[in-house]
């Protein structure tokens, strides 16, 4: 057991014999039934990637603003590229953060007809101040893609399916690396770095810079902290997996509380989600397991589609309105 308010999972039990996955499946299962959210240990990421990972997120804060604003996500009708601070919203209101996104990289959509989702495909915004930043990136995304690929056979096998059930309905991942930096505020109150929200894919795998807390996860209708745990990765499922398994598995609230000021935190979440134009089918569950199903949470101001882009285009419409407003304007005129 752990002092933590999160699960400890050890990846490496994948490795062992078939006591040791068995073991690690039913962790998976409990974890993201239970809470959505655990520690995952032992995923064997080279200790030289985690600390130039850290160094090229810091080295692109420290960018003049003019580098980062020449790469301003505005500018990409994708919503790749820089985010200034307070440029990015949770529910209406204003994240106290500045961000890189990354995505696949791939040439835009021109296709009329395609769906309205397709715009989201598009080549990245890089900066030339900065060449080592996609070489680390790019490491950094095949590395976890493994890992992310890995997770959701086990998550099949413990949800009863076939080991390839998830990635026989994914199709080429739809990835997304963010690279935030959340800069002190000396507020009386905690400020907003990102407000509550639910993540609309797959799963996430976060890394947050040694020491730095933050982050917190709701639990039983409170907020409890998730703090760093040395060598390991933040991980949660996002809305599609509690839509593939009807509400066996859950898509969990959480934020990020600002530091205080004079501090400052690094924080880097990696998206692994599917194709755009991918369809989850419901699960078949055990009826042990589809006994405990919850059913999809209904929020009609944030419906949770089948369809990942549809989930993917609703959020970033949402989260960027500036890009929104500039490149899609057509597409809120719709969508209101």
């Amino acid at each position: 057991m752990s002092d933590l308010s999160l699960p400890v999972l050890d990846f490496s039990q994948l490795d062992g014999d078939a006591a040791a996955v068995a073991r690690f499946q039913d962790e998976l299962r409990a974890a993201t039934h239970d809470v959505g959210f655990f520690y995952l240990t032992g995923t064997g990421i080279p200790a030289g990637l985690e600390q130039r990972l850290h160094r090229v997120a810091r080295d692109f804060f420290a960018l003049p603003e003019a580098d980062k604003l020449a790469i301003e996500n505005v500018t990409s009708p994708h919503f790749r590229g820089y985010t200034r601070v307070g440029g990015e919203r949770t529910q209406g209101r204003v994240d106290w953060r500045e961000q890189i996104d990354i995505g696949p990289e791939r040439a835009a959509v021109t296709d009329p007809d395609a769906p309205d989702y397709a715009r989201l495909i598009g080549p990245n915004l890089w900066p030339e101040a900065q060449p080592e930043l996609r070489e680390v990136t790019d490491a950094w995304v095949a590395h976890l893609s493994e890992v992310a690929r890995r997770l959701l056979r086990a998550w099949a096998e413990a949800l009863g399916a076939r080991a390839s059930y998830f990635e026989d309905h994914f199709g080429e991942a739809q990835t997304l690396l963010k690279i935030v930096r959340y800069p002190g505020k000396d507020d009386p109150t905690p400020a907003q770095g990102v407000g509550a929200h639910k993540d609309s894919g797959a799963l996430t795998l976060l890394w947050v810079e040694p020491g730095k807390g933050g982050l917190q996860v709701e639990r039983d209708g409170a907020w409890v902290d998730a703090p760093p745990v040395p060598g390991a990765f933040v991980v949660n499922i996002g809305e599609l997996l509690e839509y593939a398994t009807d509400g066996y598995l859950i898509a969990t609230n959480h934020r990020v509380v600002s530091p205080r000021y004079p501090d400052d935190r690094i924080s880097v979440p990696f998206f692994f989600n599917p194709a755009l134009d991918a369809r989850f089918p419901l699960i078949e569950l055990p009826a042990d397991l589809a006994a405990q199903a919850r059913g999809v949470t209904r929020d009609p101001s944030n419906p949770i589609h089948a369809v990942h882009g549809e989930n993917a285009l609703k959020s970033r419409l949402r989260a960027h309105p500036d890009v929104a407003e500039r490149w899609h304007a057509d597409l809120l005129a719709t969508r209101a």
